[in-house]
């Protein structure tokens, strides 16, 4: 079909991916095959540095077989998402209700036609659940199959909503009280009189909300054609929008119409740490990793985690700065990072890292990663109901469906994330 656009793998174009293995085992074979070279071509660069030569022939045959083991592990990671998409399956079919079919096919005949049941698409969102108010305004509530196929995408390709905590919310804002810890407690005799304990200290944080929205087109010929998947055109179209917008916000959005990103926080060195601000250890140098030891500044980062959140952490970079971070070894000479397995994702020091294009590159001041239980620290409310608006008019002949979701973020545990600074 004409509109039907491929599917788009994070960091590799979809002509490389179908040109690689079809499935997860021949492609994990052919990544340790790459990081094997990788290993055996990175000792040799390291070991003409320590002879105080410094061969460009080597540099580049190193960069080449890192970006390609880059690459496959980018695949890996995109193929076991396509997996647990199909586990995840469902739909609105014979486990639905007859009101949300009833829904879901009004949504889909208006979606397409733009023809509205006779029933009223506002009385048939109440029935299927999806909504108490009838607001006159503002298009239509998507099906909920529809709207948890947006999400599944979502959480796929956003990097730190897949790490974070995802509540769903019914009203324009969300807030909760943190304990900032101060309760009494103690040990007594059975018979022992129980002395008064001392009041928890709270703190009420209220996540920074705003309204994502993306304008996606199809042509009136593609939604009059029976097999044009309405639910994963929107879903695919929508979602890579809303995750560019999302993972940006989530990093470094200010908090103004938005969610408020990690880094948008008041930043302080690790030793001077206090509640409502992020800790941060450094890479040693100004603009960059260390030239010498540079894996020190990682395991520096991985140690300033409380240990009590370790367990649970994961790391998070860009692409290029894992890339550098790859070549690190530590102080037994073995390498920092591990290649994905049929059970897990790429690690760093045996826990799991993620990417992010979002996330600093490395340069002056700037923050290129992070450590952190970020199930913990970092918490998104997605309000319920994705709506859409249906526009034939704007851009003829194409149709536009101007798809909104209101989502807040924000950090709900200062302790649980941790920041690297390039600095000395």
């Amino acid at each position: 079909m004409a509109l039907a656009s491929a599917p788009r793998v994070r960091g590799i174009v979809a002509a490389r991916a179908e040109s690689q293995p079809s499935n997860v085992r021949e492609t994990l074979d052919e990544l340790n095959r790459a990081f094997a070279a990788f290993r055996d071509k990175n000792d040799e660069r390291l070991a003409e540095l320590e002879r105080g030569r410094d061969d460009v022939v080597t540099n580049e045959h190193v960069d080449r077989i890192n970006a390609s083991v880059g690459e496959l592990t980018q695949l890996v990671e995109a193929q076991q998402q396509t997996i647990d998409g199909l586990r995840a399956g469902g739909g609105a079919g014979d486990g639905a209700s007859a009101e949300v079919r009833a829904h879901t096919d009004a949504f889909n005949n208006w979606f397409r036609r733009g023809r509205e049941p006779d029933a009223g698409m506002r009385e048939l969102e109440v029935n299927a659940g999806l909504t108490t108010q009838s607001d006159p305004d503002g298009g239509y509530l998507a099906p909920e199959q529809m709207e948890g196929s947006i999400d599944r995408v979502l959480g796929t390709v956003s990097a730190i909503r897949g790490l974070s905590r995802v509540v769903s919310i019914g009203t324009a804002g969300y807030s909760k009280l943190v304990s900032l810890g101060g309760s009494g407690s103690g040990w007594v005799g059975e018979e022992d009189s129980r002395p008064e304990t001392s009041t928890p200290t709270l703190s009420k944080i209220a996540l920074s909300m705003g309204e994502v929205y993306a304008n996606p087109a199809a042509t009136q010929t593609a939604l009059d054609d029976a097999t044009f998947d309405v639910e994963a055109w929107l879903a695919e179209e929508v979602s890579i929008e809303f995750a560019e917008q999302e993972g940006a916000a989530f990093w470094s959005g200010n908090g103004i119409n938005k969610p408020k990103g990690i880094t948008s926080y008041n930043k302080v060195a690790n030793g001077s740490y206090a509640w409502g601000k992020i800790g941060f250890t450094v890479t040693g140098a100004a603009a960059a990793f260390a030239s010498t030891d540079p894996a020190d500044a990682i395991i520096q980062l991985f140690y300033s985690l409380k240990s009590q959140y370790r367990n649970g952490a994961s790391f998070l970079m860009s692409d290029a700065v894992m890339g550098t971070v790859r070549q690190f070894k530590d102080g037994q000479d073995n390498y920092l990072w591990a290649p994905p397995t049929v059970d897990g994702p790429a690690t760093i020091l045996g826990k799991p890292v993620a990417t992010d294009d979002n996330v600093d590159a490395l340069g002056a001041n700037a923050f290129p990663m992070a450590f952190g239980n970020f199930q913990r620290g970092y918490l998104i409310a997605d309000r319920t109901g994705v709506r859409v608006l249906r526009d034939p008019y704007t851009n003829k002949p194409n149709v536009h469906f101007y798809t909104t979701k209101r989502v807040g973020g924000g950090v709900v545990n200062f302790e649980a994330i941790k920041l690297l600074k390039c600095s000395t």
